[in-house]
């Protein structure tokens, strides 16, 4: 699965206001909301879902990257929002360091196989230093897209 069959565009936020990572998860949900990604009616529930799933273990993958993810009956289809926090905050990494870079995924509860598919993607680019470090200075939803574009074009870049 690729990026550009997943990630909403409109909901990127990259320069999230919020100070620590349930002010993140909320600011993107809602992001995702506003861009028609996820029913309005729902947010406060997805952010609920969310939070819980990121208080039963962090996704904060380490190397500034998390990847905050559940599936919710809400979700009509796999649903990604990406922001960035400039200063950084404490998403309980495993590496202990700061997370800047937040890929928030929102998948449907009867579909799990596009849940691993667009998970798999997600993973196998955070995994490499040129990406994370490409993500970290996207300043606008166009240098995103283009990046993810590039990412899913050549899948060993």
């Amino acid at each position: 699965m690729k990026f550009e069959e997943f990630v909403c565009f409109d909901a990127t936020i990259l320069d999230v206001q919020a100070k620590d990572r349930d002010g993140i998860i909320t600011e993107l949900v809602a992001a995702l909301a506003n861009a028609g990604g996820i029913p309005a009616d729902s947010a406060k529930d997805v952010t609920k879902a969310v939070i819980k799933r990121e208080n039963e273990a962090s996704t904060g993958m380490g190397k500034g990257v998390a990847v905050p993810h559940v599936k919710h009956a809400a979700a009509k289809k796999v649903v990604a929002a990406v922001g960035h926090s400039v200063a950084g905050v404490d998403f309980a990494s495993l590496d202990e360091q700061p997370v800047y870079s937040v890929i928030l995924l929102i998948s449907p509860v009867d579909n799990p196989d596009k849940h691993l598919q667009a998970m798999e993607n997600i993973f196998r680019h955070l995994q490499k230093e040129r990406f994370r470090k490409f993500l970290r200075q996207c300043r606008n939803a166009d240098e995103l897209r283009d990046l993810l574009k590039e990412a899913d074009e050549n899948p060993s870049w």
